[in-house]
């Protein structure tokens, strides 16, 4: 009876299987997320590449690439077919992204298998808690190809490709320092929680893929334009182009995890499974260099098992940290004496352990001719950072556009969040009793130096790049070309920083 569900539906949609199938392009979507595999650092971190199984199920050469046709491929995705509740139909799309998970990017599928033994577990863990089809841990294959730092072209980042809007609206939250986003537990809820409300909007699980993809808005508009249709195939044809391979390449996803040894590609082994991991709550701020001295763990490990953080900074507010097991229970059983250990240090690491500071909102109003670049720099922020807290879009920077920037500055008496017009700073003229205490600051931080061409600024409790460039009325690149300072360069209590050459 499935087999001729199965047929009827292909029929009904009009998609006629042929031995050429649909190839996606270069740049599609898809085919760029499995490209973000490539980076070999991933492997050295996370996997050992396995030897090749001699004794393999199907007796195939290690360089073998089995073909197959249509009918194969037709009645391998009726069995998965029968067992779901996704209507898994083949046709010439399906067979076009199968191709190009198993032949053209054979070596970045083992990558995204091995990831799947550290993600999978969770993901059918938090969709069985919401009563979700647990063939939905394949979407994230097609969203990030199980890369939680993937990040679209249009600014969707992590394993389930969240907006920042839409993130934020379920709970993600996105700062100078973590992004929830790629948080892989944190975005798992959101996205069930999604999933479970695009449900409930169409009742079809094919028209929530197509929903997750291209908005609810967007599905609704077809579904007008259709005549009033009710079924993904019957929509298509008024989707977008992007849309349109969406649901294809989520049941070639199916195939593709479940028909790997057929293909002969065989996943790289993680170093540590999902069941090997265990997470702590961090009480204190600290860096991931001094996660790594006290615990023997290299900072490339903490990057690859906490990929929500964006500066190797661990912020205060109670964040947890994801390692080995023994690892975590180094730390549990060591906590006291680490955070003794570490903090002296941190109450110099800027802008974290530091109470007199705190990272304040503002709202910076393009003006013409501005560019992100000039934005960066006139906050001390990255192009990455604009980004990440601004919906840029294809068209740009326009005139008037209001972009939230998060900077650091001094605590007492600063509201939370001032709007700045287009050539002020929100410490220029809006804050007297900061400035009047900045002032004083600078003053008495001032100082030269008999056999020295320059005038000095000692750094205090409070300082940032940002902010002494701001008090001397020079620029953030002035001051880092100075004093050889990278762009991401913390600032030590007691550091001597060139502001200016004396003028004699």
């Amino acid at each position: 009876m499935g087999q001729v569900k199965h047929i009827f539906t292909i029929v009904f949609i009009g998609f006629l299987l042929s031995s050429k199938a649909q190839t996606p392009l270069a740049d599609d979507p898809i085919a760029v997320m499995l490209d973000s595999l490539a980076n070999r650092k991933i492997l050295e971190i996370g996997f050992t590449q396995p030897a090749f199984p001699k004794n393999n199920k199907y007796h195939f050469n290690a360089d073998s690439i089995p073909f197959y046709d249509d009918y194969t491929y037709e009645a391998r995705l009726a069995k998965l077919d029968a067992l779901s509740p996704f209507d898994l139909v083949y046709n010439s799309h399906v067979r076009g992204f199968i191709e190009l998970y198993m032949m053209r990017k054979r070596t970045l599928v083992s990558r995204m298998m091995g990831l799947a033994q550290l993600y999978y577990p969770m993901f059918e863990e938090v969709l069985d808690r919401y009563n979700i089809p647990l063939e939905l841990k394949h979407l994230a294959v097609i969203e990030s190809a199980l890369n939680p730092n993937a990040r679209s072209r249009a600014g969707a980042q992590g394993l389930w490709q969240f907006m920042y809007p839409t993130g934020k609206l379920y709970g993600l939250s996105v700062t100078s320092y973590i992004d929830d986003r790629s948080d892989p537990y944190k975005a798992t809820i959101a996205a069930a929680e999604y999933l479970k409300m695009l449900y409930g909007l169409f009742g079809d699980w094919q028209m929530v893929l197509a929903a997750y993809n291209a908005g609810p808005g967007t599905i609704s508009k077809a579904i007008r334009r259709s005549g009033g249709k009710k079924t993904y195939w019957e929509i298509r044809p008024f989707l977008p182009k992007e849309t349109q391979g969406y649901v294809p390449a989520f049941i070639a996803a199916n195939y593709v995890m479940n028909y790997t040894e057929e293909h002969n590609i065989y996943g790289a082994v993680p170093k540590k499974t999902y069941f090997e991991v265990d997470t702590v709550i961090v009480k204190e701020p600290m860096t991931f260099e001094q996660i790594g001295a006290a615990l023997d763990v290299s900072v490339e490990a903490i990057q690859y098992f906490n990929p929500q953080y964006r500066k190797n900074v661990i912020p205060p507010g109670g964040n947890s940290l994801c390692l080995q097991k023994d690892k975590i229970g180094a730390f549990i059983n060591n906590e006291t004496g680490i955070y003794a250990a570490i903090k002296a240090q941190a109450q110099q690491n800027e802008g974290l352990a530091n109470n007199n500071i705190k990272e304040i909102q503002i709202t910076h109003i393009v003006k013409y001719g501005e560019k992100l670049s000039n934005i960066s720099r006139k906050y001390g922020v990255t192009i990455s950072d604009l980004k990440t807290w601004n919906y840029i879009g294809k068209r740009g920077l326009r005139p008037g556009k209001k972009l939230m920037v998060y900077v650091k500055q001094l605590a007492p008496g600063k509201p939370e969040n001032t709007e700045v017009k287009a050539g002020e700073s929100n410490l220029a003229n809006n804050t007297p009793s900061v400035n009047q205490d900045a002032k004083k600051l600078a003053d008495n931080s001032l100082q030269t130096s008999s056999d020295s061409k320059f005038v000095y600024h000692k750094v205090k409790a409070g300082d940032s790049p940002y902010y002494i460039s701001h008090r001397y009325g020079i620029t953030l690149d002035q001051l880092r070309d100075l004093n050889g300072l990278s762009k991401n360069a913390t600032l030590s209590i007691g550091q001597m920083l060139k502001i200016k050459a004396v003028v004699k």
